[in-house]
């Protein structure tokens, strides 16, 4: 761990002791639901990079043959700047593996980011961080070979791959449990709960690194050794 790591996790720790309960939120409208249990109701979802999506016994299962390339999926629904986002989840390679979600990604001047003006992305993570995209991240399960076991969970703010927070502690590395995550973003207000408990809360003040991030689409991304299993994503409007 980097000294600058090991500050960001004391404050990290300290503000999530300070709130460490679930924002007071009522959901709205539902705006997405997909079991993910069959590759029918995967047909517009957009891969990048280069992995293998199969469905059996309801849920979808995402890995990259041969662990040869990190990888994306994306939801071709655009979600309004406030919701509530849930899914299930199991590790099916406890060995290594990372998992990050994006959300509220658009391209820089507001572009969808399938527009054809925007460059090719394939999965390498410059593309997403540091590139013509715009997004917050959360990497939620991390395991990698170098960084076996991580203990904390990452909120990103891109681009710039800036580390806006560090939060508590995600999916446990050996876990072949099913989890759930609730993402809720209100307005400037970022939390991440996992089975019920927060492990991210965060607050963008939308001066220091720019404005906070409105409307855009949501995507699973995985390093190339991950194999996960995925159900029952849902999305709902926050009721005001």
């Amino acid at each position: 761990m980097t000294r600058i790591e090991l500050i960001l996790l004391v404050i990290g720790a300290f503000f999530t002791a300070s709130t460490s309960n679930a924002q007071s939120v009522t959901k709205g409208d539902i705006l997405y639901s997909n079991s993910l249990s069959n590759t029918d109701s995967l047909a517009d979802w957009k891969m990048e990079g280069s992995a293998t999506v199969s469905a059996a016994d309801g849920w979808m299962e995402m890995f990259s043959p041969d662990q040869k390339d990190h990888h994306v999926f994306w939801c071709p629904m655009e979600f309004p700047a406030d919701f509530v986002a849930e899914w299930e989840l199991r590790n099916l390679n406890p060995a290594s593996g990372l998992c990050i979600v994006f959300f509220a990604a658009k391209g820089v001047n507001g572009e969808d980011i399938f527009d054809s003006k925007l460059k090719h992305r394939n999965g390498i993570f410059k593309q997403y961080t540091n590139g013509d995209i715009s997004n917050y991240h959360i990497s939620y399960y991390a395991n990698t070979p170098t960084q076996k076991d991580r203990p904390f969970s990452h909120l990103r703010k891109n681009p710039g791959f800036h580390k806006v927070h560090v939060g508590k502690s995600g999916i446990p590395a050996n876990s072949e449990s099913t989890h759930k995550i609730t993402l809720i973003k209100n307005n400037n207000h970022i939390q991440m709960l996992l089975d019920g408990s927060v492990i991210i809360d965060w607050l963008d003040d939308g001066k220091e690194l720019g404005a906070v991030l409105g409307s855009g689409k949501i995507g699973f991304r995985q390093m190339k050794w991950t194999h996960f299993a995925y159900r029952n994503f849902r999305v709902w409007e926050l009721s005001k």
